[in-house]
């Protein structure tokens, strides 16, 4: 489940408030709201349930999405330049290029049965 996914199944102000306080818009082109102007558009007068929410379990498992998504993108471009490093004959770089192949492995292979897993539960839902 990805941090967008994750976020549709909760209600719209909070889903908006995560979106709004960690700047994960689709739309990067818009500048981002003051707060003034996110508690109109939510249409709140403090920020107050939204602050405890945040000491919420929920709250922390959509930042641990949040904080993987971001890591998958910094891993991908730690990737890079450990590549290019490696073609270039740095030695270092080789052995942390085979680390990362291994991780990146592994890493895919349980990404893939915990896809396989939700598709095969889907399945077995009745009509």
């Amino acid at each position: 489940m990805n941090i967008y996914e994750a976020l549709a199944k909760i209600p719209e102000a909070k889903r908006e408030y995560f979106k709004w306080k960690h700047d994960i818009r689709y739309d990067q082109t818009k500048p981002k709201k003051s707060e003034e102007d996110f508690k109109r558009y939510v249409n709140v007068k403090t920020l107050n349930s939204f602050l405890e929410w945040e000491k919420s379990p929920e709250y922390h498992s959509l930042c641990l999405l949040l904080l993987q998504s971001k890591l998958a993108n910094d891993l991908m471009d730690t990737y890079q330049i450990v590549t290019e490093k490696a073609k270039s004959g740095d030695e270092k770089s080789v052995k942390l290029f085979l680390q990362l192949s291994k991780e990146i492995q592994s890493g895919a292979k349980s990404a893939y049965a915990q896809v396989q897993q939700e598709q095969e539960e889907e399945d077995d839902l009745e009509l």
